[in-house]
């Protein structure tokens, strides 16, 4: 079996894999929980204390180690990840300090979502297929003829960082108006928090139930809707460059789906900005959920 870790913008998932993408041993830390003021020392150190105790107490025995990680990724070196202050995170190095010989591979954390949907998920039926995860930030990928597509010089399809508002937000990368300050599920509940007066500690199936108990009501209505038309500007800019068959969301969306997916298929189904809108690609839900980057980190190997 092989170790799959997803390191997210809110938490670390740690999972036991097998050949069939089940997860068969899971365990999570939430990054808020952090007592040291390093992030990187603290990822590290969770992920070594969670491998440390399978191996010794449980008697787990792997040998391959995958990893996604947000932001740009480079050489099993997470280069840069604006959402989580990381800069030159040498993780494969602090992993291999306990683990020897285990084979390390690290990778941007939408990417091996992405690749769990397209081996035993959602995007498994289809050839030309994007898949966009909105979480704390905006992650993606893309599939071309049932390949995902890899630039040369980085990892790429940073879909979060297109510029969807002139002069918009700040972004954490430096930008303004990006993509991810407007469609993250980050941004959509810290803006329904904030216009309903809600405590921005408050966890998020307190948050859910809330919106539902709520759902009719203007403020929550409205901020449906202003969060909905600007997904739809970054779906549609996406559709009309690639033109996939399907675009795949992951993430955080994933369990809001009975909250926002109807208006959304239904906002994007009529949008006027689609430029081909005689064969409209479909909207489907990640089948993994939050799971998919663990699933996906075990098949950098294969």
């Amino acid at each position: 079996m092989r170790i799959g870790i997803d390191i997210g913008g809110s938490h670390i998932g740690v999972g036991l894999v097998d050949s069939n993408g089940n997860i068969v041993k899971l365990q999570e830390k939430y990054i808020k929980e952090k007592k040291v003021n390093s992030t990187a020392e603290f990822i590290a150190q969770e992920i070594v204390t969670i491998l440390t105790t399978w191996k010794n107490e449980e008697k787990i025995v792997f040998s391959k180690i995958g990893i996604g990680a947000p932001g740009i990724v480079r050489n099993n070196e997470v280069i840069s990840s604006v959402n989580l202050g990381l800069n030159n995170f040498k993780i494969e190095e602090e992993i291999k300090k306990y683990f020897p010989t285990a084979q390390i591979k690290v990778a941007n954390d939408a990417k091996c979502a992405a690749l769990a949907e397209k081996r035993w998920g959602s995007l498994k039926e289809y050839e030309d297929c994007i898949f966009l995860c909105l979480g704390t930030g905006i992650g993606g990928a893309a599939f071309y003829n049932g390949r995902l597509i890899k630039p040369e010089r980085c990892a790429g399809f940073e879909f979060g960082h297109m510029i969807i508002e002139k002069n918009g937000r700040l972004c954490n990368c430096g930008s303004n108006g990006c993509y991810e300050q407007y469609g993250s599920m980050r941004k959509f509940k810290s803006v329904i928090k904030e216009r309903m007066g809600i405590d921005k500690s408050i966890d998020g199936g307190e948050l859910r139930s809330i919106i539902r108990n709520n759902i009719d009501t203007d403020v929550v209505k409205n901020t449906i809707e202003e969060y909905i038309k600007y997904v739809c500007i970054g779906l549609t800019n996406l559709v009309n460059i690639l033109e996939p068959q399907v675009i795949c969301l992951g993430g955080g969306f994933v369990k809001y789906k009975d909250i926002l997916l109807n208006k959304l298929v239904n906002e994007f189904r009529n949008s006027k900005n689609l430029f081909y809108k005689e064969n409209i690609p479909e909207i489907v839900i990640a089948n993994f959920g939050n799971d998919a980057g663990i699933i996906g980190s075990t098949l950098l190997f294969d």
